[in-house]
């Protein structure tokens, strides 16, 4: 089956990750693993696996994210974290409600397989963020899109400029604001690849970094 939409999976330090997670993609995706500065063999393993890789310099998911966006190809494009925390499949039906014309967007809402997976720092932090947003512009997310699919030039027409954590808070901001039709569905939030090590919830820093670039979005 012929690919229909890039999933583009920004990466650092994720060599261990990588092969368990590219053997679950479906056909429908070409995977894209953008190297985000990574201190060992990412892009190696990546391009072994037959994913194309990019490397984008300068360090910050949002920048990761952009690099990603302009190396698809394909008219739809989707992201996704590339540690394993998540089941490629369940872009599948994402994917559906924006090819049917259902939805301009179509989001994952994490569903934590345990509470080790989410700590109690990053949940708060994600809370606050969302219930900001909903109450602020009527936001219909419950969560900071981990997973999410769209058609590739209308993202890139949407403009986010923010090249760190804040992101996917500025795109549902931007995309709520512009009036896109929003889907969400639950996805199932699992453990990390073992050896691997989140940059954002797996320190009360890394949560508080994470929470910074997301107020300079929303301030």
């Amino acid at each position: 089956m012929p690919s229909v939409c890039d999933l583009v999976l920004p990466c650092r330090d994720e060599a261990l990750a990588l092969p368990g997670l590219l053997a679950l993609v479906p056909p429908e995706f070409a995977v894209v693993v953008v190297d985000n500065g990574s201190r060992d063999d990412t892009a190696a393993v990546a391009a072994s696996l037959g994913a194309t890789v990019v490397h984008e310099s300068v360090p910050g998911y949002g920048a990761a994210v952009h690099a990603g966006l302009l190396a698809a190809t394909h008219e739809y494009v989707a992201f996704m974290d590339g540690d394993g925390s998540f089941d490629p499949a369940e872009l599948l039906p994402m994917l559906e409600d924006v090819r049917s014309g259902a939805a301009d967007l179509a989001v994952g809402r994490r569903r934590p397989v345990n509470h080790r997976v989410w700590p109690w720092h990053a949940r708060l932090g994600n809370r606050l963020i969302v219930a900001w947003l909903r109450r602020r512009i009527g936001m219909d997310a419950h969560d900071i899109a981990p997973m999410r699919l769209s058609r590739r030039q209308a993202l890139l027409d949407l403009g986010v400029q923010d090249r760190r954590f804040g992101y996917p808070v500025e795109l549902l901001q931007r995309a709520t604001d512009a009036g896109w039709r929003l889907v969400e569905r639950d996805v199932t939030y699992l453990p990390r690849a073992e050896g691997t090590r989140s940059k954002v919830s797996g320190s009360v820093t890394g949560t508080l970094r994470t929470a910074r670039d997301f107020w300079k979005v929303l301030s």
